[in-house]
């Protein structure tokens, strides 16, 4: 029997999930660490990982600085491919698609909270932008390994994205399930599937 709600509530219970630790871990590290600069950064293993607050006011890896407001609108439309995705009742019976959209629609709303300015945080410094708001990403976790990587500091939001990336590439790797082939030849042909 057709159910156009399945898939939906697994899928918006990762979503959300994602999104909510992404800012609670956020939120957690900025109040006890300060905007970037405040105060030292606690290392977890000396020379690869350390927790420092950082701000991006761009995208991936730092890129399009100031360009937030459109980040925010290409985010929005994110999620609303990812929810005609997730409507497509072929996707809404695959556990692994919804898990990785939801890890997706996760990190994607977690940047966006912050991209909006919604954690009310405001600059201080430099002197031209101190007590303006702040419509930044909130980054924490740096890993790098001494002389050979210095990855930009990233968030847990970055890393949801980055797995539901990767295991979005590893399920168009699948062959297709039995009948989707001849579904879509008919499809091909113009025939009602």
């Amino acid at each position: 029997m057709w159910n156009p709600l399945r898939g939906w509530p697994l899928f918006a219970w990762i979503a959300a999930t994602a999104a909510m630790i992404d800012l609670v871990t956020k939120t957690a590290i900025f109040e006890r660490l300060g905007m970037p600069g405040m105060r030292r950064g606690i290392v977890l293993l000396p020379g690869m990982l350390s927790l420092e607050t950082n701000l991006n006011e761009g995208a991936l890896f730092g890129m399009g600085q100031g360009l937030g407001m459109l980040f925010s609108l290409i985010s929005c439309l994110a999620i609303a491919g990812i929810a005609y995705v997730v409507s497509r009742p072929a996707n809404r019976d695959d556990i692994w698609m919804i898990l990785a959209l939801g890890l997706i629609a996760g990190g994607i709303i977690g940047n966006l909270y912050d991209r909006l300015g919604l954690p009310h945080l405001v600059w201080h410094a430099p002197l031209g932008r101190v007590g303006q708001p702040v419509y930044a990403v909130r980054d924490w976790i740096h890993f790098r390994l001494e002389g050979l990587i210095d990855w930009p500091i990233f968030n847990l939001a970055d890393t949801w994205l980055v797995i539901g990336a990767g295991l979005l590439f590893l399920l168009s790797l699948r062959p297709p399930a039995d009948g989707e082939d001849a579904a879509g030849a008919r499809s091909a042909r113009g025939e009602n599937v």
